[in-house]
C-alpha cells in the first residue's frame, strides 16, 4: 500500500553494527546444567523454510485521542487503515497512552478523552482489542496539577481500567497457538509522590512468574506500555559534565531481576512497547525487544524523530521468530 514502509530492512546497514554486537554478546546457549542463558532461537524471522505464521497482530500504541488537532479523526484513520490491509491482523494490541492525558487533568477533561476513544473504537474498529495501561491513561497521580486528594471514586488506574474494561490491570490470553501477557508497567515513584517509573510491583511480578512458569510449552509475547529495554533512550542530550541521563519513567527500574525473569523463560520471544513515540528493535539474549512508534506520532504534530503517526503489524511464527513492519497511514497534521 501506498504509506507503507519498512523501517527495520531500511535501516538494517546503519545499526549492524550495534545489532551485531547485541547479537553476539547476548545470546548464550547453555549446556544442560549449566549457569549460562537457556538456548533461545534468534527472532530475527522465519529460520527455515517451512516456518508457518501463527498469527498477525496490530500493535497500536500511544493514541493520545482529545478533542483538538482532529486526533478523533487520526485514530479513525489508523483503524481503518489497519482493518483494509491486504493480509489484515487477527487482533490488536492496545499499547497504552490511549488518551491524551489524565495523570494531570480533572476528571472532567479525563473522561471528555475516554468517551472519545470508546466512541471511535464502536464506530471504527471490529477486531479484538487487548490493551495495556500507560501513564497518560492514568487519573490524577499528579495531585496538584489534578487537584485530586487521591480517595476519589475512579482514582488512579481504576478509570482507565472501567474504560477499557479490563479487570485487572495486569493479565494474559492465549491466541493462535502464542501465550500474550499484558503488563502493567507504570508505577509509583517511590521519591515522587506525583511521579511514576516504570517496572513492576512485587505482587504483579511474582504473578508474571507463575503466570510464565504454567505456559512454557507456549511462545510468548509480552505487551507493555514502558519498554522493558529500549535503543533510543539512549539518543539523548548529554547532562553537564558528559554524563547521560537515563531517568527511571523511560525503562523498568528492575531490569535486573525481570533479565533474570526472561532468561529462566525461553519461551518468551517478543517484548511489544510504547511510550518513547520512536521505533527501534533490539535483540537482547534471545528476545526481541520492539518499540514501535506512535499513532499520534509528535502528540499530533507531526513527526517524532525518525517516527511518522503509524503502527506496528507484527507476525509471529510458529517456531517462535518475530517479524516486524511499522506501516505509516498516511496522517497528515493539522493545527
Amino acid at each position: 500500500m501506498e504509506h507503507e514502509r519498512t523501517i527495520d530492512r531500511r535501516r538494517a546497514i546503519q545499526a549492524m553494527g550495534v545489532m551485531g554486537l547485541a547479537g553476539l554478546s547476548g545470546l548464550t546457549v547453555a549446556a544442560p546444567g549449566s549457569t549460562g542463558i537457556p538456548a533461545r532461537a534468534p527472532s530475527t524471522g522465519p529460520s527455515a523454510a517451512e516456518a508457518r505464521r501463527s498469527l498477525r497482530v496490530a500493535h497500536l500504541t500511544d493514541l493520545h485521542i482529545q478533542p483538538e488537532r482532529d486526533a478523533v479523526a487520526g485514530v479513525a484513520a489508523c483503524l481503518r487503515h489497519v482493518q483494509s490491509l491486504d493480509d489484515p491482523p487477527d487482533l490488536i494490541l492496545g499499547g497504552g497512552d490511549h488518551i491524551m492525558d489524565s495523570f494531570e487533568t480533572d476528571l472532567s477533561r479525563a473522561r471528555q478523552q475516554w468517551e472519545l476513544l470508546r466512541k471511535v473504537m464502536k464506530d471504527e474498529n471490529s477486531l479484538a482489542f487487548h490493551p495495556c495501561i500507560g501513564n497518560h491513561d492514568i487519573w490524577g497521580w499528579h495531585k496538584p496539577k489534578s487537584a485530586t486528594a487521591g480517595d476519589e471514586p475512579g482514582w488512579g488506574k481504576a478509570l482507565c481500567m472501567d474504560q477499557l474494561e479490563m479487570d485487572r490491570p495486569y493479565s494474559s490470553f492465549n491466541r493462535g497457538g502464542w501465550h500474550f501477557v499484558v503488563l502493567d508497567s507504570v508505577r509509583h515513584d517511590p521519591d515522587d509522590p506525583n511521579g511514576y517509573v516504570g517496572g513492576l510491583d512485587d505482587e504483579q511480578f511474582e504473578w508474571l512468574s507463575a503466570d510464565l512458569e504454567s505456559h512454557q510449552a507456549m511462545n510468548t509475547l509480552l505487551l507493555t506500555h514502558i519498554p522493558i529495554l529500549s535503543a533510543s533512550t539512549l539518543d539523548r542530550k548529554r547532562e553537564p559534565g558528559g554524563d547521560m541521563k537515563i531517568g527511571g519513567g523511560l525503562l523498568f527500574i528492575d531490569w535486573p531481576r525481570v533479565k533474570g525473569l526472561l532468561n529462566r523463560n525461553p519461551q518468551v520471544r517478543c517484548v511489544a512497547g510504547g511510550h518513547m513515540h520512536r521505533i527501534d528493535r533490539v535483540e537482547f539474549q534471545g528476545v526481541t525487544h520492539l518499540c514501535n512508534g506512535a499513532v499520534s506520532g509528535n502528540w499530533w504534530k507531526g513527526a517524532h524523530h525518525e517516527a511518522s503517526e503509524g503502527y506496528a503489524v507484527i507476525d509471529l511464527y510458529d517456531e517462535g521468530s518475530v517479524e516486524r513492519r511499522y506501516i505509516e497511514y498516511g496522517w497528515k497534521a493539522r493545527a
